[in-house]
C-alpha cells in the first residue's frame, strides 16, 4: 500500500510558479511511474503529467507543455512538478498518483490506470 501526500499548493497571480511536491511512503517508490492530474470545480480530472519509473520519459498534457516540468528523485522517494507562466485556467486541485509498471520506461496519461492517489493541494491562479 502506497501513500501519497501533496503539498506546495497555494494562491498565486498569473505569470508567477509554483512547484507542487509529492511524498510517497509505503512501498518500493521505483516500482512506480508517476503521475499529476487536476481537476477544477464540474470537471472531470485531467491529466496533467507524468514520469517512467526510469525518470528518462516524461509526458504532459497540451494545456501545460512547455510550462509545466515532472521530475522525481527516488533517494527521497519524491515527485514534484514545476509549474510556470501560470494562468488562472491552471486553477484546480492537484493530484499525485502512482501506477506500478513492470517497464522501467512506461508511464500513462489514463487515471484508470493508475493505483494510488493523493488527496490533494489546491492551486488558485488570480488573473
Amino acid at each position: 500500500q502506497v501513500q501519497l501526500v501533496e503539498s506546495g499548493g497555494g494562491l498565486v497571480q498569473a505569470g508567477e510558479s509554483l512547484r507542487l511536491s509529492c511524498a510517497a511512503s509505503g512501498g518500493t517508490f521505483s516500482s512506480y511511474a508517476m503521475g499529476w492530474f487536476r481537476q477544477a470545480p464540474g470537471k472531470e480530472r485531467e491529466f496533467v503529467a507524468a514520469i517512467s519509473r526510469s525518470g528518462d520519459n516524461t509526458l504532459y498534457g497540451d494545456s501545460v507543455k512547455g510550462r509545466f516540468i515532472i521530475s522525481r528523485d527516488d533517494t527521497k522517494n519524491m515527485v514534484y512538478l514545476q509549474m510556470n507562466s501560470l494562468k488562472p485556467e491552471d486553477t484546480a486541485g492537484y493530484y499525485c498518483a502512482a501506477d506500478w509498471v513492470r517497464r522501467r520506461h512506461y508511464y500513462s496519461p489514463y487515471k484508470n490506470e493508475y493505483d494510488y492517489w493523493g488527496q490533494g493541494t489546491q492551486v488558485t491562479v488570480s488573473s
